[in-house]
């Protein structure tokens, strides 16, 4: 494909454009806006769509796609997918783009085809680089806490990745305060830094701020990514008139009817409230919410956030959330009213 990615990408002279967040207190930054192909980059979606998403966000400075083995319908098509569009399309950018892939949920039969062993970890990090047609990922991370297999052998296995060079950086998600300090203690001892961490963070869900997991992050010098901050379509307008039946809830897709209470809708509609009065949408600010700086003596902001899109009209309304002013004390603690734990009923 004869793609030419947009020459004013990295120009940030512009309201709305791309900024970039120092990762802990590693050498790397990511934009604070990366691009995750959880949904909508497997065979349930089209490859000419897929290929005009990537582009779109390349071209506007999203430097980070993120990805896992188990991605996409049937799993690892998002990989592939994005493996044959990287090929066309990108293979010529390799040096400005970070991709990461990830490795803890089901991915075969079997014993080995889950959780955190180095036998899992090893297959299927090996499987991810041949589906997206790359000699190294930038980012590796264990996707969950495995409780029957020894930290020491999981942490072991991502360690033997970079010094194989098969990742450049090594990650977690979805650890505990308590799990993350053990992980960097054991990587620590390996010469190998944890980098990053990639936890779940919205306005309806605050488990990182409760958990104090945010603070650990901060203490430790990690860095932190954060999925689902629009609540799987929660944070934005898709539920306020009804429930569409091409939506998640009207899918079934990990949320439901039963999460559209009138507790969530009087919430939602306060917060919808304080965004129209910014000139933004209910998503934008809620992007906007996870990426605010805590002001000052305060824990280190998110470093990024991960956005999903379904087309390149729903992704330049994410990125445009960049756009407007930083969050203000008091549109904070205005927010505070409406942003409660657990709203979203997950």
């Amino acid at each position: 494909m004869n793609y030419t990615p947009a020459a004013d990408r990295y120009d940030n002279t512009n309201d709305g454009s791309m900024r970039f967040r120092r990762v802990g207190r590693s050498g790397l930054k990511l934009p604070e806006l990366s691009l995750g192909l959880w949904h909508n980059f497997g065979d349930e979606g089209t490859v000419e769509n897929q290929r005009a998403m990537l582009r779109r966000a390349f071209d506007r400075g999203v430097t980070h796609f993120d990805l896992a083995n188990n991605y996409g319908v049937p799993a690892g098509s998002a990989e592939t997918n994005f493996g044959e569009i990287f090929a066309s399309d990108f293979a010529r950018y390799r040096d400005e783009l970070i991709i990461s892939s990830k490795a803890g949920y089901f991915m075969w039969d079997g014993p080995y085809g889950e959780w955190g062993s180095r036998k899992y970890l090893t297959a299927s990090l090996d499987a991810s680089l041949a589906r997206m047609k790359l000699d190294y990922v930038d980012i590796f991370y264990s996707h969950r806490f495995d409780p029957e297999t020894p930290l020491e052998e999981t942490m072991g296995a991502l360690a033997s990745f970079v010094q194989q060079g098969k990742a450049l950086y090594v990650g977690i998600s979805s650890y505990t305060p308590e799990q993350t300090r053990e992980a960097k203690r054991i990587l620590d001892s390996m010469g190998v830094p944890l980098l990053i961490s990639q936890p779940r963070y919205s306005m309806f869900d605050r488990t990182i701020e409760r958990s104090n997991l945010l603070v650990t992050l901060d203490e430790l010098g990690i860095g932190s990514i954060v999925f689902s901050p629009l609540a799987m379509g929660l944070l934005t307008d898709r539920y306020l008139n009804g429930v569409p039946a091409d939506s998640r809830a009207g899918r079934n897709a990990y949320i439901n009817e039963n999460n559209i209470t009138e507790q969530y809708l009087a919430r939602a509609a306060g917060l919808r409230a304080i965004a129209a009065a910014r000139g933004q949408s209910l998503g934008q600010l809620a992007i906007a919410w996870v990426l605010r700086d805590h002001g000052a003596g305060g824990i280190a902001p998110v470093t990024s956030a991960l956005i999903g899109a379904s087309s390149v009209a729903q992704l330049d309304d994410n990125l445009d959330a960049l756009a407007a002013p930083p969050l203000t004390a008091e549109e904070i603690a205005a927010i505070d009213e409406f942003a409660v734990h657990g709203t979203d009923g997950w």
